[in-house]
């Protein structure tokens, strides 16, 4: 049986640089190095999985696929899969953006300056783009993406440390999609966002005052604030 890609993992494919070697971290059935070096987007890649039933489904998938000469299942926790400096492109996609920020700082060492970082959060694309921006890694090209009722952002970034920089509200809305403010799904996301801003600042306002709480209370009204200036 035909396996079919995810809408958003064929968003994830369509930013794959052609010929580059893939690297996906959390692949679960491999099924995007699967279909990459299926469709000819790359030659090789790797599929890392760290828990042993998706691993096991990832070598099932590549065995039926005939493709074990092209595709390298490894287990193992984030980046550790890799030889420093193997591949040069690099997916971290379906987990939430401080794991994905998280996978990326504890194997940094593994990163070199050629490749492509493509990385999808689940939630939490500022997590993302702070550690880029803290590690000289610039946002070179966005999405977001409905599907199935989930919205979805993509970001793609490289090595330039001297353009890197982003603001406070950059990181948060994403400096690419704020180009493009008025696309409908761009609004759709943010609008969920500030209902449920709002929703837990109600619940803040009602609750005993400490440090935590309060420096929370001031990120909220200050996403707020920002979301308010992006849609005026």
């Amino acid at each position: 049986m035909k396996k079919v890609l995810s809408q958003r993992l064929e968003c994830v494919l369509s930013y794959i640089p052609i010929g580059s070697v893939l690297v996906d971290i959390g692949s679960d059935h491999a099924y995007l190095p699967t279909e990459a070096v299926k469709r000819g987007v790359v030659q090789k890649a790797i599929a890392g999985e760290v828990a042993q039933g998706p691993f096991l489904a990832a070598q099932k998938e590549v065995i039926q696929s005939g493709l074990t000469a092209s595709i390298d299942v490894r287990k193992g926790n984030g980046l550790e899969v890799l030889e420093k400096e193997e591949g040069d492109c690099i997916v971290i996609a379906g987990m939430g953006g401080t794991l994905i920020a998280s996978i990326l700082e504890n194997g940094k060492d593994k990163l070199s300056k050629n490749m492509t970082l493509i990385l999808q959060p689940n939630i939490g694309g500022k997590s993302v783009r702070n550690w880029c921006v803290q590690n000289g890694w610039k946002c070179v090209d966005e999405c977001v993406m409905k599907e199935d009722g989930h919205l979805y952002e993509i970001i793609v970034a490289v090595f330039s440390p001297a353009e890197s920089h982003l603001t406070e509200k950059e990181q948060l809305f994403g400096p690419i999609l704020l180009q493009h403010r008025e696309d409908s799904v761009f609004r759709e996301k943010w609008e969920r966002e500030q209902h449920e801003w709002a929703r837990i600042l109600r619940q803040l306002e009602q609750a005993n005052g400490n440090e935590a709480v309060d420096e929370k209370r001031r990120q909220l009204k200050k996403n707020i604030q920002y979301a308010k200036e992006v849609f005026s």
